[in-house]
């Protein structure tokens, strides 16, 4: 694809730093909580484009790749001015072939379902929003605040779940916060990262063997944050949603997890992602 694309009076070019705050206020628009912090996140470990009108940006979408053989296909957003035109398309046509041959995964709005459905994505699961101001939590004994010392084991376990590198991910939220683990003897088992996010703090990703370790370390981290806001993003199936509910955190919302190109598995992991990092990025 040639690195700018004209479409009548809106061209495609690359997303680089000076288009972040037009791409913070249209996120906005839409409704969403990124701060500019979170969208600089994500587009440290991404590759982008945005549609521009004149010197506005009326649209943008990323490409997050995991290693050779994942990505996440996100933030993908049109000005209500824009909308209806075909827009939204060409912009996910442009990061996914940013992608190459990678498996594409992303999340879906009912609105835009039908969109990605046409350009090959299969809905694979339900993931739902928690948010709230948070009650009294009783922090269990089995979880801890870890060191850098434990991002080698995390990643490996963020690895196993996920099915591809996140790594420079895992270093990038060690860098913005903090995890918290579960030791076997003294070997993590299972752990859970915490970040500031949009109007308060979101906690994922939470990697665990089963549901009542990822219980346990959501209740540790959420035991120090009594009246804060936090917000969670958990694939509906993990059966955590009446607790967090108890925990002050309602559900606000879902969207539909999608997949392009999967690469089927040669056998299933021992452990499994309970909340995402973000519903951008899985």
């Amino acid at each position: 694809m040639d690195e700018f694309m004209q479409t009548e009076s809106i061209v495609l070019a690359p997303f680089e730093t000076r288009h972040l705050d037009d791409a913070v206020a249209l996120s906005r628009a839409a409704g969403w909580a990124h701060r500019r912090e979170d969208w600089e996140m994500i587009w440290s470990l991404s590759q982008g484009r945005v549609a521009l009108a004149g010197d506005r940006v009326v649209g943008t979408a990323l490409m997050t790749p995991f290693g050779d053989t994942c990505s996440s296909i996100n933030m993908i957003i049109v000005d209500e001015s824009q909308r209806g035109r075909g827009l939204g398309r060409k912009l996910t046509t442009a990061v996914l072939e940013l992608a190459e041959n990678r498996e594409c995964r992303l999340t879906a709005t009912n609105d835009g379902l039908p969109l990605y459905e046409k350009l090959g994505f299969v809905a694979t699961d339900q993931i739902v929003r928690h948010q709230g101001i948070v009650n009294r939590v009783n922090a269990p004994e089995n979880a801890e605040w870890v060191e850098p010392d434990a991002l080698p084991a995390i990643k490996a376990l963020d690895r196993a779940a996920f099915g591809a590198s996140r790594d420079a991910l895992i270093d990038v939220l060690a860098k913005q916060g903090r995890f918290a683990a579960i030791r076997n003897d003294d070997r993590i088992v299972a752990f859970a990262s915490t970040r500031l996010f949009g109007k308060g703090e979101v906690v994922g990703p939470v990697v665990a063997e089963n549901v009542e370790q990822a219980r346990d370390l959501l209740a540790f981290i959420l035991s120090g944050k009594e009246g804060h806001f936090v917000r969670t993003d958990i694939p509906e199936q993990t059966g955590l949603s009446s607790q967090l509910e108890d925990w002050g955190m309602p559900q606000e919302g879902e969207v539909v997890a999608m997949v392009r190109g999967a690469v089927g598995r040669s056998q299933t992991p021992a452990v499994q992602t309970f909340c995402l990092a973000s519903q951008a990025i899985g």
